[in-house]
């Protein structure tokens, strides 16, 4: 199993290695072949459904991959969350009724809480980027979990431009978001910021912590500065219009250049001379840059 946390053990999959990733419908004999694209979200899933309605519509062209587990002795019954890696030792004794399992609940419950543990990081042109996340081009990141949720914070590029937040507001519980609407805002002292959503979904946890420590946010924008996680509600098609990886990387250095041209016609001078690590107050530190220019430029995009 690939972790990309490098906890050995950790219960929480956000990167899928192609073994991984193998359909229930797989890892039960069912089908040849078809990888997960659904965060092993069976209970939302269209290719579950519709595996389903043709098992329904053809009695015996095939079999349910939960009929077919159904059918193993006891020890041979995994876990749909077994199945997929999320859990290392959990067998089923609810003839995977996943929809009314308690465990199923629990195991989403205990997710959106649980400490995100050790991100992988590196520095792009000056800022940190983490691994496996996707960014959007208003600078809010969207990291896809298990279970089908998605946490959503803001990027160090953002948090460097802006400097230390002094209020986060967020949405609350229930709301919908929208791809690159409004998704939450930020405040230093007087000024204040819209961040635009990475996805679409509705609301279903915030980060009190942050929201009372809004530093935090600036010092692990990554780790425990997440903001929201959603439900997602058209992931597949809101993840093609994100960054990630290699796009991302080159996207944050473009980004770069733009600060630094802006710099140069305000100040007189190159942001960092060195092609060092950038400021960690740009907005502080450069009493001619306007907030409502970095604003503009860099976060409703």
């Amino acid at each position: 199993m690939k972790n990309v946390n490098g906890l050995k053990g950790d219960k929480r999959i956000r990167v899928f290695s192609t073994e991984d990733r193998q359909c229930v419908w797989m890892k039960a004999g069912v089908v040849n072949y078809k990888l997960c694209d659904q965060a092993f979200d069976c209970l939302h899933c269209p290719f579950d459904k519709a595996m389903s309605r043709t098992k329904v519509r053809k009695p015996g062209a095939v079999s349910s991959w939960r009929r077919a587990m159904r059918t193993k002795p006891y020890k041979e019954k995994e876990c749909r969350h077994m199945l997929t890696g999320r859990v290392q030792y959990h067998f089923c004794s609810n003839g995977y009724r996943c929809n009314v399992c308690e465990y199923d609940q629990y195991l989403d419950e205990a997710d959106l809480a649980e400490a995100m543990g050790t991100i992988h990081t590196s520095k792009i042109a000056g800022f940190t980027v983490a691994h496996n996340y996707y960014y959007h081009r208003g600078h809010g990141w969207a990291r896809v979990e298990h279970g089908g949720f998605v946490r959503l914070g803001m990027d160090d590029f953002a948090l460097r431009l802006l400097g230390r937040p002094t209020e986060i507001r967020l949405p609350k519980l229930g709301s919908r978001l929208e791809q690159t609407e409004v998704g939450w805002s930020i405040r230093r002292d007087r000024e204040s910021a819209e961040v635009l959503s990475p996805i679409d979904g509705l609301v279903v946890a915030t980060n009190h912590k942050a929201v009372g420590d809004p530093h935090q946010v600036k010092t692990d924008p990554y780790g425990a500065g997440w903001l929201i996680v959603v439900e997602p509600q058209g992931l597949k098609s809101n993840l093609k219009n994100l960054l990630f990886e290699r796009e991302a990387a080159a996207w944050v250095k473009a980004e770069r250049e733009k600060l630094e041209h802006m710099v140069m016609a305000s100040q007189g001078f190159p942001l960092a001379a060195t092609g060092g690590e950038i400021v960690d107050d740009v907005f502080g530190n450069l009493p001619q840059m306007k907030w409502e220019d970095l604003v503009h430029e860099f976060l409703l995009t």
